[in-house]
């Protein structure tokens, strides 16, 4: 690494330190305080399974629920790829989720936001191929769901300062 390189690296880092940059995750983040804390409403079907799958990987397991977190899911699928003899070679699949996370104590509205994506699947091959790159697809949406579902709420939502043991 040239001094140059050393220097542009030693001059971000006091710039990010300079303007009140913490990690996501660090002591004292909004990341670390949900770590745990969050009890989300039981899933009750295959998407929802999926979106609260990814959403204990990224919050953890509870432990001790100070808040919780409620959602809708809606998804809808277009076709975008048809031959001229009328055959569909791909679907375009599109989801929104409808959030809300609660102080459980309190009852106060903590958040209340939507996140939304879409990801697409090709419909060649067999039946099975076809199902299963359906299935891929609805996985994959969910996943980005609940990946900005947790983006957002901790970079916007405002918890206390030192959460109780």
């Amino acid at each position: 690494m040239s001094s140059f390189d050393r220097r542009t690296l030693l001059i971000s880092l006091a710039a990010l330190a300079g303007c009140g940059f913490t990690p996501a995750y660090g002591p004292g983040s909004s990341g670390g305080a949900l770590r745990g804390k969050v009890d989300i409403l039981a899933p009750d079907d295959r998407e929802s399974y999926t979106l609260v799958n990814r959403l204990t990987d990224q919050f953890g397991p509870t432990q001790t629920p100070l808040y919780r977190l409620a959602y809708r899911i809606t998804t809808s699928r277009n076709q975008i790829g048809i031959t001229r003899d009328q055959e569909i070679l791909r679907y375009h699949v599109a989801g929104e989720v409808e959030y809300t996370l609660t102080d459980i104590t309190t009852g106060r509205l903590l958040a209340k936001r939507k996140a939304s994506s879409f990801t697409a699947y090709s419909a060649t091959g067999s039946s099975v191929d076809t199902l299963t790159a359906s299935r891929d697809a609805y996985d994959r949406l969910m996943v980005i769901l609940a990946d900005q579902m947790v983006s957002q709420i901790i970079t916007t939502v405002d918890l206390p300062a030192e959460l109780p043991a």
